[in-house]
């Protein structure tokens, strides 16, 4: 079992190396997130966007799982795979849904707006996609949530069940929030109509896993998000609502940690964010100008401009200390190719003292002085370069530089959008 993971705060193009990978995988899962993702792959002439399914679902032969970790939105489950199929993809027959996973409703949706508008009144607003992801994640943790099972079970009294326990989730947000548009019985009655639709995709994901690492099968595992949301290591509370860390494999799909493999880490060569929350290396000029036009900086799932800045090298040894990279895939290189001199953020410092390592306090985060280091640049296109070697050596250079201070080996690089622009690297 292979895992990719973001090592930033998200929109590395964690999609495309899943896409590269998956020509040789046999099973592809999801494990945490849910449509508050996106992943962007480009097949030929053909652009497919994933947001809650597994991007395994571009090869004909892979099987794709949303795992328990997964929070899934029904509506939005149908909409992306009717979206994904209107462009040529066949998917019904090798998709598969946990049935542990929990249920996102259209009240936590609405609950997550009335919540985030709430925090703006005294500007502490989190930026969450207002997707309903994270107060989904609040009702599985207090123990009130609805799970798939609930939806799908052939018990007798499992609709009324259902019922119930929607009702009851309904009523606690009203009276925490007060009377807010919301139709209960329309999406009810949705419901009802989705048990049949979905139940055909359902499994025990805990046995459809260990059913596939018993037969040997080549499992990938597709990350969302990324290190730095993590909601135990991220930049804490703006973070999503899930460990976006290799822990989150190991509870979002029940398996044991003996049974991975690789720790792919995939590292934008500069470094975005959406949201709200200090960006050290962030630049407000005309170089993060430069970063977001050029990199075509617009998020996949909101359409939001990413804020942007240089590579932070001192993310990038605290994602590595997490979750243990094997090997790290850069991508986008090719945005830096204009740039006649690029700069990589390799240490904080705060009130004259050097920190070591990432620090937990936003309000020392905010303060941080970025120690840089300026390496040359190539100034040349390298979106039709074929092979590793033919790199511009600046180029070259510049990922052996990441690669000696993180001591972890570059094993791919990404040179443009296509799926065909990623060169390998001999490691």
């Amino acid at each position: 079992m292979d895992v990719v993971l973001g090592s930033q705060w998200g929109d590395e193009g964690k999609g495309k190396l899943v896409d590269v990978l998956c020509d040789d995988v046999e099973v592809c899962a999801r494990c945490q997130g849910g449509n508050n993702a996106g992943h962007t792959i480009v097949v030929g002439k053909v652009k497919y966007d994933f947001h809650m399914l597994p991007s395994g679902l571009v090869n004909p032969n892979c099987l794709n799982l949303v795992g328990s970790g997964v929070v899934i939105h029904v509506p939005s489950f149908f909409e992306e795979l009717e979206n994904l199929e209107k462009k040529g993809l066949d998917c019904r027959s090798r998709l598969f849904v946990s049935s542990r996973a929990h249920l996102v409703f259209d009240f936590h949706q609405r609950t997550d707006k009335l919540k985030e508008a709430e925090l703006s009144e005294n500007k502490k607003s989190i930026g969450t996609t207002g997707k309903g992801i994270g107060p989904t994640y609040s009702t599985k943790a207090s123990r009130s949530g609805i799970r798939v099972h609930h939806l799908v079970s052939d018990e007798p009294e499992s609709w009324a069940e259902f019922e119930a326990r929607l009702r009851r989730l309904v009523d606690t947000r009203m009276k925490r929030y007060g009377e807010f548009e919301y139709d209960f019985e329309d999406e009810l009655a949705r419901y009802k109509e989705y048990r049949s639709l979905l139940k055909p995709f359902v499994v025990d994901s805990v046995d459809f896993m260990h059913d596939a690492i018993a037969k040997n099968k080549k499992i990938l595992v597709e990350g969302a998000n990324a290190l730095m949301l993590d909601i135990d290591f991220g930049t804490y509370p703006y973070v999503t609502s899930s460990n976006t860390g290799i822990g989150g494999v190991l509870t979002g799909l029940g398996v044991p940690p003996k049974a991975i493999r690789n720790i792919y880490g995939v590292v934008k060569a500069y470094t975005t964010r959406v949201g709200e929350g200090p960006f050290p290396t962030e630049q407000l000029n005309d170089d993060g100008d430069k970063l977001q036009t050029i990199g075509a900086e617009y998020g996949v799932t909101t359409g939001r401009k990413r804020r942007c800045g240089w590579l932070d090298l001192v993310v990038l040894k605290y994602s590595t200390l997490i979750n243990g990279y094997t090997s790290l895939n850069i991508t986008k290189l090719d945005v830096l190719d204009t740039f006649k001199e690029i700069k990589v953020g390799i240490s904080y410092s705060l009130h004259g003292k050097k920190l070591s390592s990432f620090p937990e306090d936003l309000n020392a985060l905010a303060k941080v002085e970025v120690e840089y280091v300026t390496l040359p640049g190539w100034d040349e296109d390298i979106t039709s370069i074929t092979s590793y070697e033919d790199l511009p050596e600046n180029a070259k250079k510049y990922l052996k530089f990441i690669e000696d201070f993180v001591n972890v080996p570059i094993e791919w690089v990404g040179t443009g959008p296509a799926r065909s622009s990623m060169l390998t690297k001999k490691i």
